[in-house]
């Protein structure tokens, strides 16, 4: 299995970092759209990704919820035909989401640069410096701080769970409001479930 150390944080300003990657990566980005497909297994989480024509990745990977850079361990098996591979895996396992996103990816180094835009969630930038077999985890941390310093992304910026963790935490949030105004539907009137699925009161 392979392996990299892994950050990811919120962004306000998608276009600045683009400006500063850009300075560090010997090329131009490369813009893919991705659908990621989770379904619910017993240890790590389990993935379909799915590109615009139709081929994709099944991938497994082992990654602890917590800031900052972080050891993660994955496969991933290329596929011709990602779709019927989501209904094969639909059809014995229980599909825990989807994530939707616009990637542009960068090379600094050996770190590989995600500029995500995320459906339902907004921007983010993940990096992922690549381990060499047997390497120790703290060069890749080091790296991966070094980074972050040179795009000028604060501590508090950054995001500990994954991608799907977040939208489940948004739509648990959202059944948790519409069940509370179905037992108080006095205050009902005064709530709006906005286009990001959040609650204002």
């Amino acid at each position: 299995m392979a392996r990299n150390v892994e950050i990811k944080a919120r962004v306000r300003d998608l276009a600045a970092i683009r400006s500063k990657v850009a300075a560090l990566a010997p090329g131009p980005g490369e813009i893919i759209d991705q659908t990621d497909t989770f379904f619910a297994v017993p240890h790590g989480r389990l993935k379909v990704r799915t590109f615009p024509n139709g081929s994709g990745e099944l991938i497994s990977y082992q990654r602890d919820n917590r800031p900052g850079p972080k050891e993660s361990v994955y496969t991933r098996v290329a596929c011709q035909d990602a779709p019927a591979l989501v209904g094969a895996l639909g059809s014995v396992l229980v599909v825990r989401g989807v994530v939707t996103k616009r990637r542009e990816v960068f090379l600094a180094g050996r770190t590989r640069v995600h500029l995500d835009q995320v459906d339902r969630l907004g921007d983010f930038v993940e990096l992922e410096v690549v381990l060499a077999q047997g390497e120790d985890v703290d060069g890749g941390e080091r790296e991966a701080h070094a980074l972050l310093r040179s795009l000028e992304i604060p501590s508090n910026a950054l995001v500990s769970e994954a991608y799907i963790d977040l939208l489940e935490a948004i739509d648990a949030s959202v059944a948790a409001s519409a069940r509370s105004m179905i037992a108080n539907p006095s205050r009902s009137s005064a709530s709006v479930i906005d286009s990001g699925g959040f609650v204002k009161k």
